[in-house]
């Protein structure tokens, strides 16, 4: 599908809606007017994409309703998605065209964000609860150090010198005060449970010592 052939269904949508409707005005792909209200610009591209998205921008800088055209994609897949909340971020409204038809995915529209606090606060406080900067950013492909395998390092080396111990005593001499919690789930596999109420060091968790020592 070329650009040119978009313009006619997104033409008929907006004249179904009651708009004097023109193409290439100025630096615009589509203009449309609807009695007193502000004009309402269209860009169009055969594909959502960052270029798609700065012409969108720039029209801002005209006018505050801009939509961009494209052709429905196959599916909409991660990529698409993300660009998706990408255009409502930045107030852009986004239309899709299949078979002569448009949909309307998305209207021009200041963008007001819904804060996330619960994630919010788990960043925080893993944030607060992490020992110093054992990570790299920018890096990919490579095993996070979090401040949850951190006490677990912790009360491994406990274990490692102590034998079979109980949570309160690893608690206590660790300073990791979700030490019961740690050990009972397991979630590396690190810990084992000889006795009621007693914790000690698997062979996992020795190997898991020596590659990374407990901070």
């Amino acid at each position: 599908m070329k650009e040119a052939d978009l313009y006619p269904p997104v033409k008929a949508f907006l004249e179904q809606q009651g708009y004097e409707v023109k193409a290439e005005i100025g630096a615009a792909d589509v203009m449309a007017i609807r009695g007193d209200e502000p004009p309402l610009i269209v860009e169009l591209k055969t594909a959502l994409n960052l270029t798609l998205i700065l012409q969108g921008v720039a029209r801002q800088s005209l006018f505050q309703d801009v939509y961009l055209a494209v052709p429905q994609p196959p599916k909409w897949t991660h990529r698409y998605r993300d660009l998706t909340a990408l255009l409502r971020r930045l107030g852009l409204g986004l239309l899709t065209v299949k078979a002569g038809a448009v949909e309307a995915h998305l209207d021009p529209a200041p963008y007001q964000p819904r804060p996330n606090s619960a994630r919010a606060g788990r960043m925080l406080r893993e944030f607060q609860r992490r020992v110093g900067d054992p990570n790299t950013g920018g890096t990919t492909g490579v095993k996070r150090m979090t401040a949850y395998r951190q006490d677990a390092l912790r009360l491994a080396a406990h274990l490692a010198t102590q034998g079979p111990t109980s949570p309160a005593a690893c608690a206590a001499a660790t300073g990791v005060a979700r030490a019961a919690a740690i050990l009972r789930a397991d979630h590396y596999g690190w810990f084992d449970h000889p006795a009621r109420g007693l914790y000690a060091l698997s062979p996992a968790g020795q190997q898991a010592l020596t590659a990374a020592p407990a901070a």
